[in-house]
């Protein structure tokens, strides 16, 4: 449901409050920016995180600064954006891009208790590469007590979405010059072996045919 804080002053039109669109960007997306402050001075600091369910994981280590800001209470905004493309248009004023966007607002809370961390790490190997953990070492419950795992709530988020054609001026369309866009994609390269790998070891097929989103 929508909230004041994330009913959409610009472009309205373009917002959404649908978790199946919601859901949608945050399953695609791989890095997440988290907002925080604190001692007065603002970070937004790229992570990896897992959506389950209702909830958004990110983790660090447990000595982090932004982990522990986060498991304090403090307010927190999470943005995930998917770039599509980039609309070229007749003025320079009417360019942009396409891509899809999500903003939560909220309050994380700390993951307890060595199962229920596991869970989610288990959660954000998983999104990464579906299938992963299953051919990897779990972490020792050494590795797990030096990781701090908190989760924000869904409850108050909003997705954005710009797609299509530049939208130019009506006076502009005459001018002479090319104007449209231009697709963007995220796309995986040929897998690479780390140097200590075995060479008649076989490149997993969920590695090797990796694909993303769209």
């Amino acid at each position: 449901m929508p909230t004041p804080r994330t009913t959409l002053q610009r472009h309205p039109e373009r917002g959404s409050h649908d978790r199946a669109v919601i859901d949608a960007i945050l399953d695609e997306a791989l890095v997440a920016h988290v907002g925080f402050s604190q001692d007065g001075q603002t970070f937004v600091l790229p992570m990896s995180f897992a959506r389950a369910g209702d909830r958004l994981y990110v983790h660090g280590a447990a000595a982090s600064r932004a982990l522990a800001s986060l498991r304090s209470g403090a307010p927190a905004c999470v943005t995930v954006t998917l770039l599509d493309g980039l609309v070229l248009a007749r003025s320079a004023f009417r360019h942009s891009v396409n891509y899809r966007s999500v903003v939560i607002l909220g309050v994380a809370r700390a993951v307890e208790g060595r199962d229920a961390k596991r869970e989610a790490l288990v959660a954000i190997v998983e999104h990464m590469v579906p299938g992963r953990s299953a051919d990897v070492r779990a972490p020792t419950d050494a590795e797990v007590d030096a990781t701090a795992v908190v989760w924000l709530p869904l409850d108050e988020a909003s997705a954005k979405v710009r797609s299509g054609p530049p939208v130019d001026l009506e006076a502009d369309l005459s001018r002479p010059g090319w104007a449209g866009e231009i697709p963007l994609r995220l796309a995986p390269g040929a897998p690479v072996a780390e140097r200590r790998v075995a060479p008649a070891t076989p490149v997993p097929e969920r590695v090797a045919r990796y694909r993303r989103g769209r």
